[in-house]
């Protein structure tokens, strides 16, 4: 006999409390390398499953004065199981931007593979790894800031528990493990409970603060993963920022590997 849906809310919320508790003692008098990367495991093992998906957002980008100028893309996601998920950004407006493409594949420890499609060339252009640090059409967000994250990218280490905005976070530093990266560590608060950054400061290689990346508003789809609404990136070294509103999620939407190749983006 099958459970009664509000008794399986309560042998889910069960499950979930159960697992929360084995995973905090489970870090519990770790060292600090290990912890950071038993963090960011439980962060991957939760996401796992959405197999792809496709979102529409609002790109904003301000100067120091205010000024703001508008671009909207879809972004498209597909789901690996044996290496790293591949992302596809179209961008549709402004009128000189619209069909501007960039393909991601991303990797472990390997340079990602990325492709970008310019209509008004009508060619397919593969961005070099030691261009993955450049800005990404003129936002504060970098090429590799749009590669999917991987857990092997990274090394990890805790470094304290915090509140931020209400929140409870872990806060842990993370290092690339990739050659190019345009960053030298990042310092990204977790949230305890749905295991989503809440905020990333990136630090550059001359050890400055370079950047701030904030998620807000997350939603949850399909009873399991988290999105947010909205994304901020501030520049500190030039007072600019870039601002991403995400909306129409959708999940499992059928999307397969003949959609994610170099050779298909120009079609987009």
């Amino acid at each position: 006999m099958k459970p009664s849906s509000c008794c399986h809310n309560v042998l889910s919320q069960t499950a979930l409390i159960v697992a929360a508790l084995l995973i905090t003692v489970s870090l519990q008098a770790q060292p600090a390398e290990d912890k950071g990367l038993v963090i960011a495991r439980e962060t991957d093992r939760r996401d796992a499953g959405f197999v792809d998906t496709a979102a529409s957002a609002t790109l904003r980008l301000l100067d120091k004065s205010g000024s703001e100028s508008i671009r909207r893309f879809r972004m498209l996601t597909l789901e690996q199981q044996t290496d790293g998920d591949r992302t596809l950004a179209v961008f549709d407006t402004p009128a000189d931007l619209a069909g501007t493409t960039v393909l991601t594949w991303s990797h472990a420890l390997t340079p990602d593979d990325q492709w970008l499609y310019l209509p008004a060339l009508k060619r397919i252009k593969r961005v070099a790894s030691k261009n993955k640090a450049a800005a990404f059409i003129g936002s504060e967000f970098a090429f590799e800031d749009l590669s999917a994250w991987e857990v092997k990218k990274f090394t990890y280490r805790w470094l304290r528990d915090e509140v931020l905005e209400g929140r409870d976070c872990f806060v842990v530093e993370n290092t690339p493990a990739y050659e190019e990266s345009g960053y030298s560590r990042q310092v990204e608060w977790v949230d305890r409970e749905i295991y989503q950054p809440r905020r990333i400061d990136y630090y550059n290689h001359e050890g400055a603060l370079f950047k701030t990346l904030h998620f807000r508003g997350y939603k949850q789809y399909l009873g399991k993963h988290w999105r947010p609404t909205e994304q901020v990136m501030e520049n500190h070294l030039t007072g600019k920022s870039t601002k991403i509103e995400w909306n129409d999620w959708r999940f499992k939407t059928g999307l397969g590997k003949v959609d994610f190749s170099p050779e298909s983006i120009a079609t987009r």
